[in-house]
């Protein structure tokens, strides 16, 4: 007499627990496998100098990526950041360096640049009325970028003071100290996500728009916060850049709102609004840093490298519109 072999199903509860602990550490675990394979490519990736690099050059996309996870958190997007960062340093670079005036005039007046252009875009967005913040923030991310332009004749400024240029320098041995910032500014939006009254209506709006409003929040407040931060997280990036490179030019910051958004959503955010971390926008960053420092390890072209991350970023996003059927199939 024959047995017959009856093979057990997995239990629901386990496929949930397996799929919430992907959706909590995918990104991770991406990042992990991603070393492991440029490890073995190249002897030159797992050294203390080539780590302490990738940490150097994913600082100024870590604190954009930060800004930027804000916006999308609610559902939105910010496209100026980049043009912000240019204008905010160019500022600063007259004052501190043409003018001659104190280099922490010169900080503080690069950071109320950006908190004011951050300020402009949620005012253009909730008192204006535009449909969508890709209207608001991409006419802002032209007006910054024509400015820097403008204010300096297209002239870059070189040789700013120490004190500013202290954010590109080392902490300890080669640890550079613009990551020990990164690591900071995470901690602090880590506890005003998860701890204050306004980073929980940040995720409510970006759960549902219209359930925030009628639950009594002030969703034109809130946008204008969101806004306002992700001017100032733009500002402090562009702080890190005169500090590595001694240098601001109003081409600055070029593009740089695409890796910020893609490090947001490789990290787990979702472009729907309402879901995201921190932590996974460090992770984003991360992955994007790795991998073109990898590439650039394997003497692979900037060209190619592009193509690269596009392919990455439309992978990620792919795997966010899947996970949204998902949740609408189950509920």
């Amino acid at each position: 007499m024959s047995e017959v072999i009856i093979q057990k199903k997995p239990a629901p509860s386990e496929k949930k627990s397996f799929k919430h602990f992907l959706g909590k550490f995918g990104a991770l675990i991406g990042l992990i496998i991603l070393s492991g394979i440029l490890t073995l490519l190249s002897d030159k990736f797992l050294t203390v100098n080539n780590i302490m690099n990738i940490a150097r050059q994913s600082s100024i996309n870590a604190l954009l990526a930060l800004g930027m996870l804000l916006p999308i958190l609610t559902a939105g997007i910010d496209l100026s950041v980049g043009s912000i960062l240019a204008v905010s340093i160019m500022v600063m670079g007259i004052v501190s360096v043409t003018m001659g005036f104190n280099p922490i005039l010169g900080i503080l007046v690069c950071l109320l640049v950006g908190i004011f252009f951050g300020w402009l875009n949620g005012i253009l967005l909730t008192k204006l009325r535009l449909p969508h913040p890709f209207i608001s923030t991409l006419g802002t991310m032209n007006i910054a970028r024509g400015i820097a332009l403008i204010i300096t004749a297209a002239a870059p400024i070189a040789g700013f003071p120490f004190m500013i240029q202290f954010l590109g320098g080392e902490f300890i041995g080669p640890i550079p100290i613009s990551f020990l910032l990164v690591i900071v500014m995470y901690i602090i939006f880590h506890i005003f996500l998860t701890r204050t009254q306004t980073g929980r209506y940040i995720y409510a709006i970006g759960g549902n728009k219209e359930a925030a409003h009628l639950s009594g929040i002030n969703v034109d407040r809130v946008l204008i916060i969101v806004y306002t931060i992700s001017g100032f997280m733009a500002a402090l990036a562009g702080l890190v850049m005169v500090g590595r490179v001694n240098s601001a030019f109003p081409l600055a910051g070029l593009s740089y709102e695409l890796d910020a958004i893609a490090a947001v959503i490789i990290g787990g955010a979702s472009f729907f609004g309402g879901v995201g971390t921190v932590w996974g926008t460090l992770i984003g960053a991360m992955i994007i840093a790795v991998l073109r420092n990898g590439l650039n390890l394997l003497n692979v072209s900037a060209d190619f490298q592009m193509a690269v991350i596009g392919v990455v970023i439309i992978a990620a996003v792919y795997v966010d519109v899947l996970r949204q059927r998902k949740s609408k199939k189950g509920s």
